[in-house]
């Protein structure tokens, strides 16, 4: 063979493997810290998953590991996304106490009515106001969930001062204040333990949307479920990011990065909403009903009771932002604004 016609060969040989090294299909590790069959993973991350792999004709994949399968905890999960341990996380920031301070705004009292709205404000907001906070990671998207209620075992509540006493498991340290802040005594514990803590007794109720009922079996527990007037911003919230590793994004080809970013953004965020948590009210309430569950809404009179009882706390994240050299007022002014106009549209 001659010398030229070789070289066209070998050409042509790396040419075809090239194309092939191209087309070969690149896997995202998903962490989260949920179960497998949780309702974040089959109605949030699986569906992002699969569109993601469809509009990039199979070449990017997903490998997701539920139940924190890949080790650390919820409040470390940020950190494996920003050090490329894993290439994409869905986690609680603030469960990382201290470095989400401007995120927490989104947890306080009555701010949120429903999931999809309030996950579109705080895609705005953290865009525009808190994106130092998420430095060192890429935010595909994040959400909120559709409010959190009172679920009591024992006790009929109506009333404040219903709740005095009560000892109520509580997520998060600003649900923990709203909590005491209301009369009861605030329990912070793992979300597993929740169920059998109640039936024995060791807590009296415990704070969750309705989401988070069947996933810990709690409405087979939990005889009362206290909500809100409609059309008011439930107890509190929890915040939410599916944030991705920046080298993995930036590593990926230009026609791969443009399918990220299509699935990214204000409009996936509110989705996120929609999808994992608005549309799927209805039947954990009918799982509730099945168990007998009765359903409890306290009036506008008391409510507004509940708003002014709870005030001390904004006053006291304003106070925190400022200390940290933010306008802490003029933020919280931002999310009433932000969460309006979404909820008006």
């Amino acid at each position: 063979m001659k010398k030229s016609t070789k070289a066209i060969v070998l050409a042509s040989l790396f040419a075809i493997s090239g194309t092939a090294f191209a087309n070969k299909p690149i896997t995202l590790r998903v962490h989260h810290f949920l179960a497998s069959h949780s309702n974040a993973q089959e109605n949030i991350i699986e569906p992002w998953c699969k569109k993601v792999q469809e509009e990039s004709k199979n070449r990017l994949q997903c490998q997701i590991y539920p139940a924190a399968q890949l080790g650390g905890t919820p409040a470390q999960f940020f950190d494996q996304a920003k050090d490329g341990i894993v290439d994409l996380v869905w986690t609680i920031p603030t469960y990382a106490s201290g470095r989400f301070t401007k995120t927490e705004v989104f947890e306080l009292p009555w701010l949120t009515q429903d999931a999809e709205s309030g996950s579109k404000a705080f895609w705005e907001y953290i865009n525009e106001y808190a994106d130092e906070e998420y430095k060192g990671v890429k935010p595909i998207f994040v959400h909120v969930h559709d409010g959190t209620l009172l679920h009591l075992k024992g006790k009929e509540a109506h009333t404040m001062e219903d709740l005095k006493g009560l000892k109520i498991r509580v997520p998060t340290r600003i649900n923990s204040r709203v909590i005491e802040l209301l009369g009861a005594t605030p329990v912070q514990m793992p979300q597993p333990q929740v169920p059998e803590s109640l039936a024995k007794g060791v807590i009296d109720g415990a704070t969750s949307p309705w989401e988070g009922t069947l996933a810990i079996k709690l409405n087979e527990v939990a005889k009362w479920h206290l909500d809100v007037p409609e059309g008011k911003g439930r107890l509190s919230n929890t915040t939410f990011l599916f944030g991705m590793n920046p080298k993995k994004y930036e590593g990926l080809p230009d026609d791969l990065k443009a399918v990220i970013d299509a699935n990214s953004g204000l409009e996936v965020s509110g989705w996120a909403g929609r999808v994992g948590f608005d549309e799927q009210r209805e039947r954990f309430m009918d799982d509730a009903r099945q168990y007998d569950g009765q359903f409890v809404t306290i009036t506008s009179e008391e409510y507004d009771r509940w708003v002014k009882k709870t005030a001390p706390i904004v006053d006291e994240w304003i106070t925190e932002v400022n200390a940290k050299g933010g306008d802490g007022e003029a933020l919280y002014k931002k999310v009433v604004e932000l969460t309006t106009k979404y909820q008006t549209q």
